[in-house]
C-alpha cells in the first residue's frame, strides 16, 4: 500500500488556492473542529489544511503540523507567519519510522490525516501511533485522493485502523477523496 514521497513541488500545486474550489478545507472540517481544540495535521505538506485549521482552533488552540519532509515544513512556518497564525502552529519533521510524538500521549481532540496514509510504509504502526495520541473522545478524519487510492486499498486501511484500535464514527462524503471518520475503540486494552 504504501508509495513514495510526493515531491515538494506538487506541494506547491496542492496549496493553491483554486484546490478551495472543490476542496474547502473550512466546510470539510467544521463539523469537526471547535475553537480551543489541539490538532494533529499528520502530512501537513505547505498547510493547506493547517493554515485554516489554526483559524478554527482560535488563540486558545493548536495545530501540531507533521511532515517527513523539511521543505514543505519551511513553506509552512513562511505561510503561518504571513497568515499571522505561527503562535497557533507547532511544527515537526518526522521520519519514515514513527511520527515522533510520544512526548504527545492522549493530547489531541482530532487528528487529520489527508492524502498520506497510502505514503506511509508501516500503516498498522502509523495508526498506532495517532491511536496513542488520541484522547478518549478524539476523531481521527483519514482523506486518500481517489485518484491514488483504490477503493479495495482503502479498505485494507480502514481494515488496519480498526485492527489498532479505532472504530468508525462516520463516512463523511469529501469531493476527490475517500474519507472515514474514526474514533477510539475505548474498550481496547
Amino acid at each position: 500500500m504504501a508509495g513514495r514521497v510526493c515531491p515538494v513541488w506538487i506541494g506547491y500545486f496542492l496549496s493553491c488556492p483554486v484546490r478551495k474550489l472543490f476542496q474547502h478545507p473550512q466546510k470539510i472540517l467544521s463539523p469537526y473542529i471547535k475553537e480551543g481544540m489541539k490538532v494533529l495535521d499528520v502530512g501537513c505538506a505547505m498547510g493547506f489544511f493547517s493554515l485554516p485549521l489554526a483559524r478554527m482552533v482560535g488563540p486558545k488552540g493548536k495545530v501540531v503540523c507533521v511532515d517527513v519532509q523539511e521543505e514543505m515544513i519551511e513553506s509552512l512556518e513562511k505561510r503561518a507567519q504571513k497568515a499571522h497564525l505561527f503562535d497557533r502552529i507547532e511544527t515537526r519533521i518526522c521520519n519514515g519510522d514513527s511520527l515522533g510524538l510520544s512526548d504527545l500521549r492522549e493530547e489531541f481532540d482530532f487528528v487529520l490525516a489527508s492524502a498520506v496514509v497510502h505514503e506511509i510504509p508501516d500503516v498498522s504502526g502509523f495508526f498506532t501511533e495517532v491511536y496513542d495520541t488520541v484522547k478518549p473522545s478524539g476523531k481521527v478524519l483519514v482523506l486518500e485522493p481517489k485518484g491514488h487510492v483504490s477503493e479495495e486499498d482503502f479498505a485494507k486501511t480502514i481494515s488496519i485502523a480498526r485492527k489498532n484500535g479505532f472504530e468508525t464514527a462516520g463516512s463523511p462524503e469529501i469531493n476527490g477523496s475517500r474519507a472515514i471518520l474514526l474514533k477510539k475503540e475505548l474498550s481496547r486494552k
